[in-house]
């Protein structure tokens, strides 16, 4: 039987909470304003008491549609762990989700595994990248936004516990191979975060169109600025330029990508260490351009998008039939997702779909920018054939692998962590993932909305890169399980609802007291930990 959520939001759960952990919070209340709840994410001023978060009731059911898998029970062997991240994929971009390009080997890793239908990112390349590898709100970590020049440097703190990091320090080879976004100065690379080696670029692939301006060219060799460059690197030693990021290598950077992805599951598949590796692909990040194997090569293919999702598919298929080569399916987990949605902008990618749901990358927090698509794949552990609507976020992945790992006792306890651990759900022996609720923050570090189950409350809102954040002038409702597309405010409608705030509000006002006892990290700011409790 669920719990009814009571007026101190008790019975829901803040992101992040275990039974028996302890974060700091202030008493919940359902009687703040949006406004007070928006502003109160950057305010420290008042100190809360300590008290122990309890777990809630969780609901929601996954559906089979095949048989498969195994036992459920975890392996003793410390599993590999192969996380693949697309780059602006929407939702209803494959064909296992409803897209028009043929993309066998992605669908064939779904129906292999378990598909998420509800899993959710944060708002942009950064700041989910940060959510994945540190299983904290972006918002924390001060790497919800890039800053500006002046304003410190880009990334995450030294002081972060990576997942890298902790599976290092588990007796992982940890590789990352592709796109970072998470730092550009020396400290605050791939290397310095726990990774062993590393190959890609620092930033993002909209740096491979600079050099083709001549204004960009002679203002850098002016001020002896470099040209973006593809870098590599080891633990412990020098950061090399292997080449320069541009138009030309820019086809070719998911082909090169996974090379060194299948090079390094070949130089560790038989070793005595289980490995970690990241795998940033660089489509569908504009400016585009499509490798010469895939570019027109099939009448069945008509536009850009359509030969970039093909791609996307071999590259894929690639690095699963080198681990299946390898004779190590049965000991390695494969994730497989995107790190935001579909833009639906005038960009060079046009076709683009992110399903039902209202908005795209550029219009948070409607549920088009964050719901993306997930799969993961683990054959004779993770049960085969299962399609779920689970919530699940980019910040569960840390406490997940931690616990696949054997590792749980390395999550960090002198921070708030975000993330749940949903790994009895992917082994077959939960059928919840212990997800009920989740806070997103916008661009600009503060709350637009949180879900509660099916519940979503929107307390700002924006339609377009060149549009403002809008405020409404009361939280708008609405029910995602019928109303996928949120066309429906359920308080224009009818007005029994009032039960709502207690339900969502609970798990904002849990968050929002953490952040007072742990305040903030600013983008840019130098952090090396919080003082002793």
């Amino acid at each position: 039987m669920t719990a009814e959520p009571d007026q101190t939001g008790a019975n829901s759960v803040p992101p992040g909470s275990d039974s028996g952990s302890t974060v700091p919070h202030r008493p919940a209340t359902s009687t703040a304003t949006s406004h007070e709840l928006r502003d109160a994410t950057n305010d420290s001023r008042w100190k809360p008491t300590r008290r122990t978060l309890s777990r809630g009731t969780h609901r929601g059911a996954r559906v089979r549609t095949s048989t498969g898998g195994g036992s459920g029970n975890m392996s003793t062997k410390q599993p590999n762990i192969v996380f693949i991240l697309c780059d602006n994929v929407g939702w209803g971009d494959f064909a296992i989700y409803g897209g028009g390009t043929p993309t066998p080997n992605i669908d064939r890793l779904a129906n292999e595994g378990i598909r998420f239908n509800n899993y959710t990112v944060e708002a942009q390349c950064t700041p989910t990248r940060s959510a994945i590898l540190t299983g904290r709100q972006s918002v924390r970590s001060g790497t919800y936004k890039v800053p500006f020049p002046g304003e410190g440097k880009s990334g995450l703190t030294p002081w972060e516990y990576t997942t890298a990091d902790l599976l290092s320090d588990a007796g992982y080879a940890t590789g990352l191979f592709g796109k970072w976004h998470l730092g550009d100065d020396e400290g605050r690379l791939p290397t310095d975060q726990g990774f062993d080696e590393w190959w890609g670029y620092r930033n993002s692939a909209d740096e491979a169109g600079w050099t083709s301006y001549a204004a960009f060219n002679a203002i850098a060799e002016a001020r002896g600025i470099q040209a973006p460059q593809i870098w590599e690197g080891r633990k412990g030693g020098e950061q090399h330029a292997v080449r320069e990021l541009d138009i030309e290598v820019r086809p070719l950077l998911d082909e090169l990508i996974v090379d060194k992805t299948v090079d390094f599951i070949k130089r560790n598949a038989n070793g005595t260490r289980p490995f970690y590796t990241y795998v940033g692909l660089s489509h569908l990040h504009p400016p585009e351009r499509v490798h010469p194997d895939f570019d027109q090569t099939s009448p069945d293919r008509l536009g850009m998008l359509a030969d970039l999702i093909a791609e996307m598919d071999h590259r894929v298929g690639q690095i699963v039939d080198c681990i299946e080569a390898e004779g190590i399916s049965e000991n390695t987990l494969i994730v497989f997702s995107s790190d935001n949605a579909a833009a639906l902008a005038d960009l060079d990618i046009m076709g683009q779909s992110n399903g039902p749901f209202r908005g795209g990358f550029m219009t948070p927090p409607w549920e088009g920018s964050m719901r993306v698509p997930a799969m993961v794949r683990w054959p004779g552990h993770v049960p085969a054939g299962v399609v779920t609507e689970q919530m699940l976020s980019a910040h569960d992945w840390y406490k997940t692998f931690a616990t696949l790992a054997g590792a749980a006792d390395r999550v960090p306890t002198d921070r708030p962590m975000d993330g749940i651990d949903a790994s009895e759900f992917l082994l077959g022996t939960s059928e919840e993932t212990g997800r009920e609720s989740l806070v997103f923050f916008g661009p600009d570090g503060s709350l637009m909305s949180c879900k509660w189950r099916n519940v979503k409350a929107v307390f700002r809102y924006c339609d377009g890169i060149d549009q403002p954040i809008v405020e409404p002038q009361f939280p708008m409702f609405f029910d995602i399980g019928s109303d996928p597309g949120e066309r429906y405010n359920l308080f224009d409608y009818k007005l029994d609802m009032g039960w709502m705030f207690a339900a969502v509000l609970g798990a904002v006002a849990e968050f929002k007291a953490s952040m007072a006892m742990y305040p903030n990290i600013t983008p840019g700011q130098e952090f090396d930990g919080y003082p002793p409790a």
